[in-house]
């Protein structure tokens, strides 16, 4: 993108992200993607199925995915630039909008922060399973202080840094297939017994999608936080995905606090490691230092973007 386009879309997210009213009229673009991902999911992933069947459905269903956001976006792209020249760049900025969550993220996660700060757990348990798939029910403050930051070490990458990634790369054709693969991996890039063989595809495609910029976004939170290299680069490997462990070690890092560790999903007791050697205790303190950490990264997200419209 030679254009301003990726800046112009950051600032834009930061300044009025997707308005509550719109999402109530019109619902998410990637809802599109979601109901594809559902649809073939129904029709392909056959509960009595073999598992090697179940698997080469699943690649079809990515392909599929692929094929629609990439060719949908080289499409629209196209048709913009053919149509309006060197002005189409504020159309593509407003159209790569929705792909980027920075202030849906913060949102999400100071109202954790408020409900903790105002001594309301059980809304900060609330607020907190909006962002989060682990159990939050028997969550204490610190537990869920600790949920909102791993959540937004862990969402800066795939809502923020990668999806600028794909942008700066491809334009919309890659954000909008970017953002296809991560709602699959959602969606059905689980391990459970029925979504191991379909949503293989899925899920190994959004680790690959996320390789480099989940690197980059470990680092810029280092940047942003004066520190946390070292936990960076011992624990980045602790988490079980092969990206998301990059910024949530950097965070832990950045803040002194021990972040992961033993969780529970759907009743069933999960024996995770912890990353960091900080502090096991946060509170709404932590979550604000995490969110002005956060906040600078993104930042150095817009400098980076506008060096390279000048330098393109």
């Amino acid at each position: 993108m030679a254009e301003p386009v990726a800046l112009v879309a950051l600032m834009l997210d930061a300044a009025i992200g997707w308005p509550v009213w719109l999402y109530a009229r019109i619902g998410h673009p990637v809802g599109l993607f979601a109901r594809l991902i559902d649809g073939c999911e129904a029709r392909w992933n056959r509960p009595h199925g073999h598992d090697a069947t179940r698997r080469i459905w699943g690649i079809v269903t990515v392909l599929l995915l692929l094929i629609v956001a990439a060719g949908g976006g080289w499409i629209v792209q196209s048709a913009i630039l053919r149509l309006c020249g060197p002005y189409g760049w504020p159309l593509l900025a407003l159209l790569a909008l929705p792909a980027l969550a920075q202030r849906s993220l913060f949102d999400h996660v100071r109202a954790v922060a408020q409900a903790l700060a105002a001594n309301d757990l059980p809304l900060a348990r609330q607020q907190v399973a909006r962002i989060v798939d682990r159990d939050t029910d028997a969550l204490d403050a610190s537990g869920v202080a600790r949920a909102a930051i791993e959540s937004l070490a862990e969402s800066f990458c795939d809502g923020i840094a990668a999806p600028l990634f794909w942008l700066l790369l491809l334009g919309l054709p890659g954000v909008w297939a970017y953002k296809a693969i991560n709602t699959a991996d959602s969606l059905i890039g689980h391990r459970e017994p029925r979504w191991r063989a379909f949503g293989w595809a899925a899920a190994r495609s959004d680790d690959l999608f996320n390789l480099l910029a989940a690197r980059i976004g470990g680092a810029l939170i280092c940047i942003a936080g004066g520190g946390g290299w070292r936990i960076l680069r011992r624990d980045a490997r602790a988490h079980a995905s092969p990206n998301a462990g990059w910024t949530e070690a950097a965070m832990a890092g950045a803040l002194g606090l021990r972040l992961a560790g033993p969780i529970a999903y759907d009743g069933v007791a999960c024996p995770k490691p912890w990353i960091g050697d900080g502090r096991a205790q946060a509170d709404a303190g932590d979550i604000d230092r995490a969110l002005r950490i956060t906040i600078r990264a993104c930042l150095l997200l817009w400098l980076i973007a506008g060096l390279w419209a000048w330098l393109a």
